[in-house]
């Protein structure tokens, strides 16, 4: 079998990854994040609202979520910034500069809390 040579460093190519997919990788972090940290709560019926700005070879996010109240919004955003960025980076080898999250909605927890 011939051997398969590859090609020249500079003449590789690139890779771009479409904003829509950061978006969509972001979003689903985001919803797994809070699957995780608040189990046995009824998912939310928004899904988390995601933008990106990709300048070159770093992304900045921004993720709005509801998060149910009462519980320490800190720690759950927390959690959702750095499993955004987590996912973000190894999905995409893209590093991430920086996750803002937004609380867009607290939703009331009824039950046995």
């Amino acid at each position: 079998m011939p051997a398969v040579l590859a090609p020249a460093r500079g003449r590789r190519g690139s890779l771009r990854v479409a904003d829509r997919v950061f978006v969509k990788v972001a979003a689903r972090a985001a919803r797994d994040a809070l699957d995780v940290a608040c189990p046995g709560l009824p998912a939310p019926g928004t899904p988390p609202h995601v933008s990106v700005s990709v300048p070159g070879r770093t992304a900045t996010v921004r993720v709005g979520v509801e998060l149910p109240f009462p519980s320490d919004l800190a720690a759950l955003a927390r959690i959702v910034r750095d499993r955004v960025a987590e996912q973000v980076a190894a999905l995409t080898g893209t590093r991430v500069v920086e996750v803002t999250v937004l609380v867009e909605r607290l939703l009331p927890v009824t039950g046995g809390e």
